[in-house]
């Protein structure tokens, strides 16, 4: 009897030890979330219905409760797309485990990029089907979304876009006084940046690509080579330039603290 209090007074001792440990942890844990900034709210992103690569419909629903990494692309790009898709491929694999994150990449010229397209291109880069989508739609949807849903900018000087072309489209859709974040890229373009030599262009614009074959040497799409970091209720909470190596290590951490939000 007096081994079994004994032991019975042990356990008891070990027992409040070990509770105590754990409280203590998870106390150090709330203050170090509680003096770890918190990632700013952008805006919302709006209701959007694309098609996925493997031909079903992708609608915002299917994302809440998910952190997704946006990047807007074409397959045929020779300049940042291929950067943009083999970091979008990295990003896959420092983020295996995370079954709550997902990677959209969304096409900016639908006319050539058929979903036999994208299949092809996302195989290329070894795309999950499950975890990176590749979405595409009509093309006047994918713009406006862009635009207005992300705040950020895609022009083609091919097409009218909602009755607007070139200068007027960019001057409408990019007015300084709706957001902080592209009143330096509105003034840049409108200075005429978007004629300056890669090297000394500001990488707060829009990156040039080639897109399709009209014409010779074919015609220059401007679209964005940032990242776009979206919340579990569908919020924007960053942009990250995708050739920036500190950009991307802050992605990276950033994913990981909203993986941490409730």
């Amino acid at each position: 009897m007096l081994w079994g209090g004994l032991i019975l007074v042990l356990i008891g001792v070990m027992g409040a030890g070990v509770w105590s440990l754990i409280r203590g942890q998870t106390a150090a844990r709330r203050v170090l979330a509680d003096r770890s900034p918190r990632l700013p709210v952008y805006s919302s992103v709006p209701e959007f219905s694309l098609i996925e690569r493997s031909g079903r419909k992708v609608k915002r629903t299917e994302f809440l409760g998910k952190i997704w990494v946006v990047n807007f692309f074409y397959s045929h790009c020779p300049d940042t797309c291929p950067l943009q898709s083999a970091e979008m491929a990295r990003l896959q694999a420092d983020l295996a485990t995370e079954s709550d994150v997902r990677l959209v990449s969304i096409t900016v010229d639908p006319q050539r990029d058929t979903l036999q397209v994208l299949s092809r291109y996302a195989d290329r880069f070894g795309a999950d089907h499950d975890r990176w989508l590749f979405l595409t739609g009509e093309k006047e949807a994918i713009y406006r979304f862009a635009q207005d849903g992300l705040r950020l900018p895609v022009i083609d000087p091919r097409n009218k876009v909602r009755g607007l072309t070139g200068k007027k489209m960019l001057s409408k859709s990019f007015n300084p006084e709706r957001s902080h974040l592209f009143g330096q890229l509105v003034s840049d373009l409108r200075a005429g940046a978007m004629l300056l030599p890669g090297a000394i262009r500001s990488t707060l614009e829009p990156s040039p690509a080639m897109a399709g074959d009209e014409g010779v040497g074919g015609v220059k799409v401007l679209h964005t080579s940032r990242f776009v970091l979206v919340d579990r209720r569908a919020r924007i909470r960053g942009y990250y330039e995708s050739t920036d190596m500190e950009s991307l290590r802050r992605l990276r951490q950033d994913v990981k603290a909203l993986l941490q939000e409730e």
